[in-house]
């Protein structure tokens, strides 16, 4: 990647848009310092055009705006945005972004990436290796830092194998087991199940209507976590979900000696009853690799890569659908 060389005092902007909401940072471009971050609950909305760029700029540009006032109205020299579903999902962001942060702040230099490039931007920085996040879906992404490689992500439908959502569907076919009487069931699951759903007989009603299904799965798993000290089956759930996510991380690992390993997301704080039997499984399947602690959260990445194009220094691979570079430093 050739960059041209330019000064790079002043500020950069790194936003991290979710389902959960939005957050955004002002941080100084050299440093990569954080001077202030706000953060919204309201997730940007999509449309028939993917991921609203009119909504994510009502949002994005009068909170810069006030960030800009309060630091004193320096110039934001780069940006950086990570958002869920960019990768299929952004060709309106793509479309508009660019011209609109150039006319809003006279920005030079955009980068914009799917979540998982700035889930690995945070964890790992501009290293090689493997990154795992996992909340209520899973997506592993890796690097040589040459190209990415993605292994799942596809969904609670196709994949997330491991994932909260896989992890809560799971259970909750135990306790189902449980309630049929059928092998392969758990009565201690099925306890928690009807605790927070109700009759095991009426928990297809309660479920298939929702929209939002994959979560409603996932808020199953830290009951799966609880009865996993006691009960086989729980244990036997975690211990197949752990295989999964070493799984992935083994499909976008490079296959250097040395290459680095986090896992980031919401997942992971299930603690030891996900995490002995991962850790076994990612040392027979990647012996090579170290796992790592993430040093940083998604907003951190998305500031990382903004801080990196203003300096000069972005070593990532640019990706048609995971990290396009707009202005000075675009390919």
């Amino acid at each position: 990647m050739v960059f041209v060389n330019e000064p790079f005092e002043g500020l950069v902007v790194g936003v991290d848009s979710g389902g959960s909401g939005l957050r955004i940072a002002l941080a100084e471009a050299a440093s990569g310092a954080v001077l202030e971050t706000v953060s919204s609950r309201e997730p940007v909305r999509t449309g028939p055009g993917g991921i609203s760029a009119g909504h994510f700029l009502e949002q994005v540009l009068p909170a810069v705006a006030a960030l800009r006032e309060r630091a004193g109205a320096p110039p934001v020299v780069a940006a950086a945005v990570g958002a869920a579903g960019m990768a299929t999902l952004g060709d309106e962001l793509r479309a508009e972004l660019p011209g609109a942060f150039a006319e809003a702040w006279g920005v030079r230099r955009l980068a914009l990436a799917a979540d998982a490039v700035t889930a690995y931007a945070g964890a790992l920085g501009q290293r090689p290796g493997a990154v795992v996040a996992g909340g209520t879906g899973l997506i592993a992404l890796g690097t040589d830092l040459t190209s990415w490689r993605r292994a799942d992500g596809w969904g609670h439908l196709l994949g997330d194998c491991g994932s909260g959502a896989w992890i809560g569907r799971a259970g909750l076919e135990a306790a189902m087991r449980a309630h049929d009487g059928r092998r392969g069931g758990s009565s201690a699951l099925l306890t928690r199940a009807e605790k927070l759903f109700g009759p095991a007989a009426g928990l297809p009603g309660v479920l298939y209507p929702r929209t939002d299904r994959p979560a409603v799965l996932a808020s199953f798993a830290p009951e799966v976590g609880r009865c996993a000290a006691t009960d086989p089956v729980a244990a036997g759930i975690l211990a197949r979900a752990g295989a999964h996510i070493a799984e992935a991380a083994e499909a976008v690992c490079p296959a250097e000696p040395g290459a680095l390993v986090a896992l980031t997301g919401g997942l992971f704080k299930m603690g030891d009853p996900l995490l002995v039997p991962l850790r076994a499984a990612l040392g027979e399947l990647l012996p090579q690799a170290r796992t790592v602690e993430p040093a940083g959260d998604p907003l951190a990445g998305a500031v990382a890569l903004a801080s990196a194009l203003a300096t000069g220094t972005l070593r990532l691979p640019e990706d048609p659908s995971l990290l396009r570079l707009f202005g000075a430093g675009a390919r």
